[in-house]
Formats: C-alpha cells, sequence, structure tokens
C-alpha cells in the first residue's frame, strides 16, 4: 500500500523579539507537517521575505520596527501575492483588529492560547478557513451585531442566493466542512462559492469578505 505524503506547510515568522521567535519555530518545527523557511524580524523583511520565498502561509506579530503589521499585511496584498497572513499578537484594541482584518488578515489570534490551538489555526488557515480569537470575535459581534441587511440595488445580482448563505454562515465562524454540512453540499462546493465571492468583491480571504459585506449589510449577525 502507498502511502500519500502530507503536504508540508512553509511557514513565514514575522516577530521582532528572537526569544519569541525562536521558541516559535522550534514549537512549530516539532510537527513534521510544518517547515519554517523564514524570519523577518520587522515589517519590511517580512515583505521582501514573502516575495522571495512565497511561503503557504505568513504568522505575524502587529507592532514590529520599520512597517508594523498592519502596513506590511496592506503591502503585501498591493503586491497581490495569495498568501494567508495569521496575526499572533499580545495587542486586542479595536484600531488594530479591524484595521489588519481589513487589510486582509485571515486570522487574528492572541498570545494566550495553546500551542495545539496555534496549530490547528495555522492549518485551517493554510486550507482556505479564517480564524479568530474568541475575543476579537466578541469585538465584531458587538460592532456588526445591529447592522441590518441592506439588499441595495448593489446587492442585487451580485451573489447567489446559495453564496451568500456560505458568506453569513463563514460569518459566524463555521469551517468550509461546517458550511458544506449545514447546506448539503460538498467542500468543494463551497471552496468554489467563496472563491467566486473574493472575484467579485476583490479580496483574497474569506475574513476580507465578510468584513466588507458586514459593513455593507449584505449579511448580518443577529
Amino acid at each position: 500500500m502507498i502511502v500519500e505524503k502530507t503536504k508540508t506547510i512553509r511557514i513565514l515568522l514575522a516577530e521582532d523579539h528572537v526569544l519569541v521567535r525562536e521558541s516559535l519555530r522550534e514549537y512549530l518545527e516539532k510537527d513534521p507537517e510544518f517547515e519554517v523557511i523564514g524570519e523577518a524580524g520587522d515589517g519590511e523583511q517580512m515583505v521582501a521575505l514573502t516575495e522571495e520565498l512565497q511561503p503557504d502561509i505568513i504568522v505575524a506579530d502587529v507592532a514590529m520596527p520599520k512597517l508594523n503589521g498592519i502596513e506590511a499585511t496592506k503591502k503585501i496584498k498591493e503586491k497581490n501575492i495569495p498568501v494567508p497572513i495569521l496575526i499572533l499578537t499580545a495587542y486586542d484594541a479595536d484600531q488594530y483588529i479591524f484595521s489588519l482584518l481589513e487589510a486582509g488578515a485571515a486570522g487574528y489570534l492572541l498570545k494566550d492560547i495553546s500551542g495545539k490551538e496555534l496549530i490547528d489555526s495555522i492549518r485551517r488557515v493554510s486550507k482556505g478557513d479564517s480564524v479568530l480569537h474568541p475575543t476579537v470575535v466578541r469585538k465584531v459581534m458587538e460592532r456588526f451585531r445591529n447592522t441590518g441587511k441592506n439588499q441595495d440595488a448593489q446587492y442585487y445580482g451580485l451573489f447567489t442566493d446559495r453564496e451568500i448563505e456560505s458568506l453569513e454562515l463563514a460569518a459566524r465562524g463555521k469551517t468550509n466542512k461546517e458550511i458544506a454540512d449545514k447546506l448539503g453540499v460538498s467542500i468543494r462546493t463551497v471552496e468554489a462559492h467563496l472563491g467566486h465571492i473574493f472575484e467579485k468583491l476583490n479580496v483574497s480571504s474569506r475574513t476580507e469578505a465578510v468584513i466588507l459585506a458586514l459593513k455593507k449589510g449584505w449579511i448580518c449577525l443577529d
């Protein structure tokens, strides 16, 4: 019997504290599925190494020299490099959270999570899911809970009913598998729905799509 080898997830770490960065690398590389292919000590290095190494995922802090995590994320997205960015930080201030989610970060975690949670999150983000720390979820819910649907002319004809259903479930933190089970379709179909949404909104992650749709009032969290 031939056993198919699991694809390695190639990770770029962006963290200005050397001890934290080294500890993260050592922990992540205990998992044979992960390979840390580069380390950036500031935001400029994060952008440069992303272009040079083309990682599968970036795990980055917010507060870094030269360019912070927000500006570095924006620059990477402006260059149309299709890499998901997972924020891992100690900062839970609204201005950081919403600036990064709107800039295109695929996830936002706080450093009080466990190592297992980080590993699970990296796997999820690398497969196209989004991950948010419970504190971040509460802040998103608080900001958009009272936003009703605004079915204006910009909405009609832009999305199919199934695309809207997929987006609403994504906004509630459901994984692609959970969305597929709920809608009675395959995971590949859900990925196709989300891919069409990304193209229509000119975004690169489900987090960006959800935040934009909530701001526009196309979906709601009630």
